[in-house]
């Protein structure tokens, strides 16, 4: 029986792997798997375990929603995050099976954890400081029933998360012995990563708590490392507040911080790199500012469930393992302290998490790549070679059509290389010419990767050649490419993207420059609408959670009002001439492209009332155009969205691509 092609339902079968954390003692891996639930509403997750060789892989707990497996140093003991009944809590159990006990009772529940190196603590991060009241002329007012929000900061909103309901996340430190949490971090600010030391006494946290009392802390983009003590709950500040720093972690012998930073030289669009910080001494180092390489993971797909976790000390801290965007992939890095480095992994490829065995032998990871949306992983560093761990999505996958996506790169017309890939369309007849799509990536500062993606395979099994690239204002290449953007979107990045359409037309004969669409979501959306308002080469466009205007997304969006001015160096008041002349909605009337508009109602990134104005604007004058407004949906819709308007979504930019484009329904 031959194999059939991919449909948008598809979805509803893949599973997910994140989080793989290997048993120091046995080297047993524990994982997260996702998948939709049943009844399509959304996403059910338990932990497995896979033995190191994959020969054994088993179902640990029922789930519905544990998350975040974590072992004790020993091998005793095994703790993860599971949500019972409204929070979330630290749950363990045996390491070898057997009942699971809710541990931790956070009020507002816990967020992330971390088991202490001898096992009898468990630092965790929760939300406090609720506030009930509004005031009226300075009188504190308390009614039961509704009341109003009374709203004094600038950050007082965020995508996925909502209204600020006036708490702030703080640190905490939970005694298993004697089953009480004491609050270590207190105050008006926000802890955001953190580690133990290895004495079990000593925690490295993050956190934006402001030395000058008088500087709005929303209109502060760096942060600090501080240390603070398990028994005394007295922080101390390790650094000088001129980096953004995350994913902070000790070396073995306590004596070294490492995490990732950004020194905001270039704005939104500075690399991140490696730093460490000698403790107590507080001697700070960057060991990768020789290389001109975004540190982290900043690949986009439509398929990714698991973050990035942070840099890992080798066993005799002399190195230190992380990942690197590169041109199109994401790979594991070892950093000497020494000052050498050295690629771990290579080939066209998207790692998106890793785990080092507690011998260093081997590596175990998350890795994604053209064919599979993610597996598990294991890389023996000895002998150079990986095998495969988990294999929930082969069998699925066996059954369709897929199309293998091809590198190509180009030189633009003012001699910059651009990287790019051509999705040929399923059943492709030699000398046939197939309607092409572009896809334009959001960020602007992410990366398409060599990673698989439902959408491009949905279309190329709609009968498409699917273009998608990385145009200047991207990771993967550079400091000075990634910047390129800032101050010009609409320009030269709006050049790379034709000149991609116009090389692909020209080196792939199966793409038809006379039968083109176009489609993106965020920074990819506005491009879309930029496009679509500065040229007519395509004949089916369909913008997502996009922006039209930058005038009203500088005070509509959680980020406007420092994202408008890093990107477009402008505020509304101010600047009213230069945000409008890089608005799309500026150029409503040159747009004569059938256009779908697709956005979710819950979207506080790119709010939806910037598709309102394009919509109206385009209606009002005739134009071609359909708004579909997802309901309770944010920005993260394509992502982890609802499944079933996952689905729709699909569905939707497949059906106005065929509606449109002469022949390209098959």
């Amino acid at each position: 029986m031959g194999k059939r092609k991919i449909t948008s339902e598809d979805l509803y079968q893949f599973k997910w792997v994140n989080s793989p954390a290997v048993c120091p003692v046995s080297n047993r891996i524990a994982y997260v798997s996702k998948q939709v639930n049943d009844d399509k509403s959304g996403y059910d997750t338990s932990i497995r375990i896979v033995s190191s060789n994959g020969e054994q892989d088993r179902a640990w707990t029922q789930g519905p929603k544990d998350t975040s497996p974590a072992w004790s140093q020993n091998g005793t003991s095994f703790a993860f995050i599971r949500k019972d009944g409204e929070h979330n809590q630290v749950w363990m159990m045996d390491s070898f099976g057997g009942e699971a006990y809710a541990v931790t009772k956070a009020e507002t529940g816990v967020i992330s954890f971390a088991l202490s190196p001898d096992g009898q603590y468990i630092l965790y991060l929760s939300k406090v400081g609720i506030t009930t009241a509004s005031t009226l002329d300075g009188e504190e007012v308390r009614k039961p029933g509704k009341q109003a929000l009374v709203i004094d900061r600038l950050m007082y909103k965020s995508d996925g998360a909502g209204l600020w309901d006036g708490k702030q996340t703080h640190l905490f430190v939970h005694d298993c012995a004697a089953g009480e949490a004491t609050a270590l971090t207190n105050g008006n600010f926000d802890v955001t990563s953190f580690a133990w030391a290895p004495d079990s006494l000593t925690i490295v946290y993050t956190a934006k708590d402001l030395q000058d009392e008088t500087v709005n802390p929303d209109l502060v983009r760096t942060n600090d490392l501080f240390v603070v003590e398990r028994t005394d709950a007295e922080s101390r500040r390790l650094t000088d507040s001129s980096l953004s720093i995350s994913k902070p972690v000790f070396s073995h012998d306590g004596r070294t911080i490492a995490f990732h930073a950004s020194d905001f030289s270039h704005g939104f669009a500075s690399l991140q790199r490696l730093y460490t910080v000698t403790y107590p001494e507080g001697v700070l180092a960057c060991h990768s500012q020789y290389l001109d390489w975004q540190l982290g993971n900043n690949a986009i797909t439509d398929m990714k469930t698991g973050e990035f976790e942070g840099p890992i000390f080798s066993k005799d801290d002399l190195s230190i393992y992380t990942l690197a965007t590169i041109e199109g992939s994401v790979h594991i890095i070892k950093f000497g302290l020494d000052g050498t480095h050295e690629l771990l992994t290579e080939g066209p490829q998207e790692i998106i998490q890793f785990e080092l065995t507690a011998d260093e032998s081997s590596i175990v990871m998350v890795k994604a790549d053209f064919m599979q949306p993610g597996a598990l992983f294991s890389h023996n560093l000895d002998s150079n070679t990986t095998i495969q761990l988990t294999h929930h999505n082969e069998s699925f996958l066996d059954e369709l059509e897929l199309s293998k996506p091809e590198i190509f790169w180009f030189e633009t017309s003012d001699g910059w290389k651009v990287q790019g890939w051509m999705v040929p369309p399923i059943g492709m007849e030699k000398g046939r010419k197939y309607p092409t799509i572009l896809e334009i990536h959001g960020g602007p500062h992410g990366m398409y990767a060599s990673s698989f993606m439902h959408e491009f395979q949905l279309l190329a099994a709609q009968g498409y050649a699917v273009i998608y690239t990385n145009p200047r204002g991207g990771h993967g290449y550079g400091q000075r490419f990634v910047n390129a953007c800032r101050g010009d979107y609409g320009g030269r990045d709006y050049q790379d993207l034709m000149e991609a359409v116009d090389y692909a037309i020209a080196n792939f004969d199966y793409t038809d420059g006379q039968r083109l669409g176009v489609t993106g979501g965020s920074y990819g959306g506005f491009m879309t609408n930029w496009i679509v308002s500065h040229t007519d080469r395509f004949v089916a466009a369909v913008t997502q959670r996009s922006i039209s205007n930058w005038i009203s997304f500088y005070g509509v969006s959680d980020i406007g009002y420092y994202f408008t001015e890093d990107q477009i160096d402008g505020n509304a008041w101010a600047d009213m001439e230069k945000l409008w002349k890089h608005s799309p909605l500026a150029y409503v009337e040159q747009i004569n492209t059938p256009l779908l508009i697709l956005h979710g109602e819950q979207d506080l990134r790119c709010p939806i009332e910037q598709a309102e104005q394009l919509f109206i604007a385009l209606k009002r004058q005739g134009k071609e155009t359909q708004f579909v407004r997802f309901p309770d949906a944010n920005h993260n819709l394509s992502r982890s969205g609802h499944p079933e308007l996952r689905v729709e979504r699909l569905d939707r930019i497949v059906g106005w691509m065929n509606q449109f484009i002469p022949g390209g329904a098959v």
